[in-house]
Formats: C-alpha cells, sequence, structure tokens
C-alpha cells in the first residue's frame, strides 16, 4: 500500500471514531453549529482521537526500533520488560509521592522503565545465542518478576485495585485536561526520525556499526532511553496496550522492507491506525457500553503474534 493510501485509512477512521459513542453527535449538528455538540466534540472526542493516535504511533514506532537495535523481531517495550518497570515506578509513587504533580510521577516512572532496560541489556549480554525467542521470552520473564514484585507491595499497601484501573488500557476517561501529557512523544517521535539512518546501521550489529563509525553503546542507551520516554507517558495517560509494539512493526516490514528510514513513518501510521479501529470495535461490539481497548487490542494484537511465530517457523 501506498503511503497516501495509509493516511487516507488513517483519516477515515479517525473521521469515523469522532462521531462514535454514547452521546449524539453528528456532522450536520456540528454544521448548524449545535453548542452541545461542539462542546462534546473538543471536550472528549477530538482529544480521545489525538490520544489514540499518538499513543499507537509511539508504541508502534517503539517497537519497531528496539527491534532494528536488538536485531530480534519479537521485542518491543512490553517484551524486555520497560512496562513492567515503569508500573513499578507508578506504584512507588502512589506509594510514597501520591501528591505530586503528574510531571513528577511521570519522571519517576521514565527513571523506571529506563533502568529496567538498562539492566535486560546487561542480562540479555549472558544469554545464548541462536534462538530468536531467547530474547523476548526472557523479557517476559523479567518483565514478570517485576509485575510480581509491584503486585506484592500494591497487596501490602491494599493499592491493587487502583493500580489495575490506572494499567488497564482505556482511553473512556480521556478529555480536554487530561492526555496531554501524550505530546511528549512528538519531540520523541522526531528524535527518532533523525536517528534512523545511525540505527539501521546499528541494526546490522555492534562490529559493523562501530567499523562504520557509530558509537554503538552511546547509540543504543540514547534510543533507549528516547523509547522509555515515550513508552512510560503512553503508560501513564492510557494504560497498557499489549502487543502493539511487536505486530504492527513486523506487518510494516512485510509491505515496506526493513530499512527504517522508509519505513518508520509507515510504522506510525499503521499503529495509529490499528489503535483507531481497535477503538472503534471497544464502542461498538457491546454499544452503550464499552469495552477496554487493552482487550480488544489483545485479541486482535494475540492472533497476529501467533501467526508471525507460525510463519517464522514454516
Amino acid at each position: 500500500m501506498k503511503r497516501i493510501g495509509l493516511v487516507m485509512v488513517l483519516l477515515l477512521l479517525f473521521f469515523v471514531s469522532m462521531f462514535i459513542g454514547t452521546h449524539e453527535l453528528t456532522f450536520s449538528g456540528l454544521l448548524e453549529g449545535d453548542s452541545t455538540q461542539w462542546f462534546l466534540l473538543r471536550k472528549t472526542r477530538l482529544p480521545r482521537n489525538i490520544a489514540l493516535v499518538l499513543a499507537g504511533g509511539m508504541l508502534s514506532i517503539s517497537g519497531k526500533t528496539m527491534q532494528h537495535l536488538m536485531q530480534n523481531k519479537f521485542v518491543s517495550p512490553s517484551t524486555m520488560g520497560m512496562m513492567d518497570s515503569a508500573k513499578l515506578g507508578i506504584l512507588f509513587v502512589m506509594i510514597f509521592m501520591p501528591n505530586h504533580s503528574i510531571l513528577v510521577r511521570s519522571f519517576i516512572a521514565f527513571v523506571f522503565a529506563y533502568v529496567g532496560v538498562i539492566l535486560f541489556l546487561r542480562l540479555s549480554k549472558v544469554l545464548p545465542k541462536g534462538d530468536q525467542m531467547i530474547l523476548p521470552l526472557t523479557g517476559i520473564m523479567f518483565g514478570n518478576i517485576l509485575g510480581a514484585v509491584a503486585s506484592f507491595f500494591a497487596y501490602q499497601f491494599q493499592l491493587v485495585q487502583n493500580m489495575s484501573s490506572w494499567l488497564q488500557g482505556n482511553f473512556a476517561t480521556v478529555m480536554e485536561g487530561s492526555y496531554e501529557l501524550l505530546y511528549v512523544t512528538i519531540p520523541v517521535f522526531i528524535l527518532l526520525y533523525v536517528f534512523a539512518y545511525q540505527i539501521t546501521i546499528a541494526g546490522l550489529g555492534e562490529t559493523t556499526a562501530t567499523s562504520l563509525g557509530i558509537n554503538y553503546q552511546l547509540l543504543q542507551r540514547m534510543i533507549f532511553c528516547l523509547v522509555a520516554l515515550g513508552s512510560s507517558s503512553v503508560l501513564l495517560m492510557v494504560g497498557t496496550i499489549p502487543f502493539l509494539g511487536v505486530v504492527v512493526p513486523n506487518i510494516v516490514s512485510l509491505i515496506y522492507g526493513d530499512h527504517l528510514k522508509n519505513s518508520l513513518l509507515p510504522t506510525v501510521i499503521f499503529g495509529s491506525s490499528f489503535l483507531l479501529f481497535c477503538d472503534i470495535l471497544s464502542r461498538v461490539l457491546i454499544a452503550p457500553y464499552e469495552i477496554p481497548i487493552s482487550v480488544v487490542a489483545g485479541v486482535i494484537g494475540g492472533i497476529l503474534f501467533l501467526y508471525f511465530l507460525i510463519r517464522r517457523r514454516t
């Protein structure tokens, strides 16, 4: 599919999503100047769709860059323990710093996410090579250990319900004034695009990249720092969205190839479109009620993930 086609699909999903919901919002009502409908559009529908576009694009591009740097098609922020590290940071804030601003809480979650991924990088150096599944499986186990530690302390401080409701992927509560932290993903997008050429070279391996003049270790830590910043902001604002960071980069690679400079923008657009599509399904399947988007994305993403696993074996 050409890029213009992808953009058209994204705009169509964005437009359709705007008019789906419990409260009535119609195109004719907006043209007639209905103040209630314009208020609804400005306060909830538009912020929700912007949050969907930014979150979908950020998680997809995070997975894409991590897969290049780790030379593994199955790694993503959720399969390297990054998201579970950020959860631990959020729990730390809920216990020890409950009255601090959203910026302080975001910074703590980012620090935990970055430390988590650095620990995993050190762990990955002692893993046996040869099987691509060892790295993501170890990352999932590493994340589960961090998640178990977070659950233990959540039980100790009676915060299990608070943490579960906060971290479940859901855009129903997004409205004006509650999602703006997601704008931090825009400079992250730009910086990742600027370094796309260096990341592509780094994807050839440490030895090759170093011989071509790339400071591999510095580049890897800097890119993972950007990914941790963007991913933790998504986690704080809308919760966990499973499989997105793994399946979208793989689909884009099948269509556009593995050159990062050529596939970075399609990855962002495809990830945003995928999340908008999941959100539309979450609102229409049992309307007027709504299914958390993490459930819909988990089912579709899980099926696609299994497809890529089977495809890899054949």
